[in-house]
């Protein structure tokens, strides 16, 4: 067990070598072990072993160095090499011929299969036919058929590693999109809650600081009580855009908890201190809401109120929740006959109040009221989808 690092960190560097240096070196093992045979055995007749035999050696052994390229060719020649060895008498006794096993291994590996196939058949037909002996021809059968056999186990782990490989960067590219595409839902929820936080702050103080010169004289109380709105608003807003952007940090702590459904009844306080009498109820029974849920009724109800401070010229708001079995509907309406402040016109509130509703898996409506005077926003949040997060 001890080996098998080793062993796993050798085969490493041997894949990571270039193929035409590992072609080189297999070819001068190779010629070292077909003329080794010239060295080792003496020759029986007085005479030197015949140039014959080590130009056959040459001729068969050098081509594996295209093995890789041209891997039928080299078999070809190989083949053909090698059936003319024993041509003459003064040659020593091969006992394996190795470059015709390793250039049938290549053709195993690289070819396509009916040539691959043809080789193989003539390969075997042809040392059965011109080898003499029946032992020497049953080696040699079964030598080249387990030659072609390893090679095509090669070719298929290659293949199924490719494979596998393919399907492993098919899988980081679709987490490559769905991570961007969470960044871009991200960047789309911080932007609608900047807008939010922004526009219903700037709306109250636009609102009191209208209203503050015109009652600094006649009534200084109230006055001031438009100048601390003002102040209590930029403070809220400060507050509420360092816990949305500290999420954005990193290194950032325990977090603020975001607004929730429970916030609205002081939200309705504070849009109240503007002037604009604000009544907030509820009916039903309330349920547990996911995070993103509370914070999507939170902002909704936040951004009709800002529309209204800002378009509606309204002296009354209602702000009702009704708790259904499946569904929670959030009514925000108005008295207003439509002149408001004179702020820029423009602005995504009707769209984020649909996009957030969307969100949850709810529907928003928004429009002129059918019992009288004002506009009304309404949005329904479906309780069985929710209920249906809090079991996953």
């Amino acid at each position: 067990m001890s080996d098998l690092p080793f062993i796993a960190r050798l085969r490493s560097r041997l894949r990571a070598l270039p193929p035409w240096w590992v072609d080189v070196a297999l070819t001068s093992v190779v010629m070292v072990a077909q003329l080794w045979p010239f060295l080792a055995h003496d020759n029986p007749h007085p005479a030197p072993w015949h140039w014959w035999g080590y130009a056959v050696v040459i001729t068969a052994v050098t081509p594996l160095l295209w093995r890789r390229r041209a891997p039928l060719p080299v078999l070809a020649v190989s083949l053909a090499a090698t059936s003319m060895y024993d041509f003459v008498d003064n040659v020593p006794a091969q006992p394996v011929w190795y470059t015709g096993m390793i250039s049938i291994y290549t053709v195993a590996v690289y070819s396509p299969p009916w040539p691959r196939l043809l080789m193989l058949f003539i390969t075997i037909c042809g040392g059965l036919l011109l080898v003499g002996s029946s032992e020497t021809a049953l080696r040699g059968t079964v030598l080249f058929v387990a030659a072609y056999a390893g090679g095509r186990a090669v070719s298929v782990s290659r293949a199924y590693a490719a494979v596998l490989e393919e399907r492993a960067a098919e899988r980081e590219r679709e987490h490559r999109v769905e991570a961007e595409r969470a960044a871009e839902r991200e960047r789309a929820r911080i932007a609608r809650d900047m807008h939010d936080i922004l526009a219903h702050a700037v709306s109250i103080m636009v609102v009191q600081a209208e209203a503050g010169p015109v009652v600094i004289r006649s009534d200084p109380a109230r006055a001031e009580a438009a100048f601390d709105a003002i102040a209590a608003s930029g403070r809220d807003a400060m507050v509420q855009l360092r816990r949305m952007l500290g999420v954005l940090k990193e290194e950032e702590g325990p977090r603020a908890p975001q607004p929730t459904i429970g916030d609205l009844p002081t939200l309705a306080g504070q849009v109240t201190g503007t002037g604009l009498d604000v009544a907030y109820s509820t009916r039903g029974e309330p349920r547990p809401l996911p995070p993103d849920v509370e914070v999507a009724a939170y902002r909704i109800t936040q951004e009709a109120l800002t529309n209204i401070v800002k378009h509606a010229g309204a002296s009354r708001a209602d702000i009702r929740l009704r708790w259904e079995d499946d569904a929670l509907t959030i009514d925000i309406t108005d008295d207003g006959l439509g002149s408001g402040l004179s702020l820029p016109p423009g602005g995504n509130g009707l769209i984020g109040i649909r996009e957030r509703a969307a969100a949850c898996g709810g529907t928003a409506t928004a429009g002129r009221r059918a019992d009288g005077p004002g506009f009304q926003v309404s949005v329904r949040l479906p309780l069985t989808a929710v209920a249906a997060r809090f079991t996953v």
